[in-house]
């Protein structure tokens, strides 16, 4: 069984998101199909087709996240030992060693990841650079832009 590593509130917003498709969306498609059924012929009904489409993949996305939830091994970061590693669930203050600019990441799960709130993937490649390096660690780090060294300034187990 694979395991799916997440952060409590990423398996609480996977928890409502099921929520939401089984109690809301997948009424809501079933009654769709039952009013284009009454419209008559099948075969030539594109609002039937569009919503048997979005059945499909509604119910692809139950099953999907049931997996998930089924092989979650949920990960709280302040539960941990803080000992200044860079482990799953922390978040990481770094330092650009070459422009000094600072950026702040919170390595979260796959499902979780989202760049624009600064929660990268734990597999990212920033993310599998740092696991294991300690704060005033350097890591260089392969990006699409080059190599980046990135100096640890802080990890905090929030």
């Amino acid at each position: 069984m694979q395991r799916y590593p997440m952060t409590p509130q990423g398996h609480a917003a996977l928890e409502a998101e099921l929520k939401q498709l089984k109690t809301i969306e997948r009424p809501r498609i079933t009654n769709a199909i039952a009013e284009a059924r009454e419209h008559g012929d099948l075969k030539e009904n594109a609002e039937y087709h569009a919503a048997r489409e979005q059945q499909g993949l509604c119910e692809a996305r139950i099953r999907d996240i049931e997996a998930k939830l089924g092989g979650a091994q949920v990960i709280d970061p302040t539960t941990l030992p803080q000992d200044g590693r860079v482990v799953f669930g922390v978040t990481v203050v770094l330092e650009n060693v070459d422009d000094g600019e600072e950026r702040r990441y919170q390595i979260v799960g796959d499902d979780e990841a989202d760049f624009k709130l600064n929660k990268i993937s734990v597999n990212s490649p920033i993310a599998r650079g740092l696991i294991g390096k300690s704060e005033g660690d350097e890591a260089q780090i392969q990006t699409p832009s080059g190599l980046v060294a990135f100096e640890i300034l802080e990890v905090l187990y929030q």
